[in-house]
């Protein structure tokens, strides 16, 4: 975990198991991106992976294994808390941008769709394996996710085929923002949009984000109201009336987050 210049650096670092999960990783990313929202000095966050890998999901050994020996009530607790992790990112009201370095499977699929942006090495490929492991395709909030990113038609057959998609593809339709060469090259253009990001209005890109989840089971009246408050309570800010003031004395503006 590293802060610089108001971006926050979550870097996944078992690259020997392509940063497989565990039930101890889980629970600190959990713990991670609720305590975010409370850093005042961190507007954005990346999260990437170490070698070859963004993650692979959950750790054969040390999670998939011990699953098989819980009972039902242990076993709910788990998936819960896996729904907790994607919840907390998704409530956090800071940008959030996957820099995926390589492979992204199950869990970790999951944990980059939940993202606002995702940037991808070429050779990188994001599958939802769930139903090949005998699960459903729904887990951790990726059949409510999934079909707002690519659509209901995409979203079916990637969750229930479980296939592999390759990044050229995944850009194509919308699941990767940006396809880049290297490793090295998806996570300097992740901390660069997030660099940019945590320029800009917090305040205002926390609103975007909590709107975009809000509004997707809203009807156009309700959200245009939704909208019409929103935006009055930006209209109170200081970013609003900075940006005024930038623009007429024609320089850049300084946002605040306030």
């Amino acid at each position: 975990y590293e802060v610089a210049d108001g971006v926050a650096t979550i870097t996944l670092d078992r690259p020997e198991v392509l940063n497989a999960l565990t039930f101890a990783v889980y629970r600190e990313l959990t713990d991670t991106m609720r305590a975010l929202r409370d850093e005042r000095e961190v507007r954005a966050v990346v999260i990437t992976g170490e070698g070859r890998g963004f993650c692979s999901g959950g750790s054969v050994t040390e999670i998939i294994g011990p699953l098989l020996e819980l009972k039902a009530p242990e076993l709910l607790q788990f998936t819960r808390m896996t729904g907790e992790l994607i919840g907390n990112i998704r409530a956090l009201p800071k940008p959030v941008v996957a820099g995926i370095n390589g492979v992204a499977a199950g869990a970790g699929a999951v944990i980059a769709l939940a993202c606002d942006l995702r940037v991808a090495v070429e050779t990188a490929k994001i599958a939802f394996l769930f139903v090949r492991v005998g699960l459903a395709g729904a887990d951790m909030g990726a059949a409510w996710l999934l079909p707002q990113v690519v659509g209901l038609g995409r979203a079916t057959e990637i969750l229930m085929l479980g296939e592999p998609v390759l990044a050229p593809a995944a850009l194509q339709m919308g699941l990767f923002n940006r396809v880049v060469a290297d490793a090295q090259a998806a996570r300097a253009t992740a901390h660069e949009l997030a660099l940019r990001l945590a320029k800009g209005p917090s305040f205002a890109l926390g609103m975007t984000k909590t709107m975009l989840s809000q509004e997707a089971n809203m009807s156009l009246e309700q959200a245009l109201e939704a909208e019409a408050q929103a935006q009055q309570i930006c209209m109170h800010t200081e970013d609003f009336r900075e940006a005024h003031a930038a623009f007429v004395g024609k320089r850049e503006p300084k946002f605040q987050g306030r």
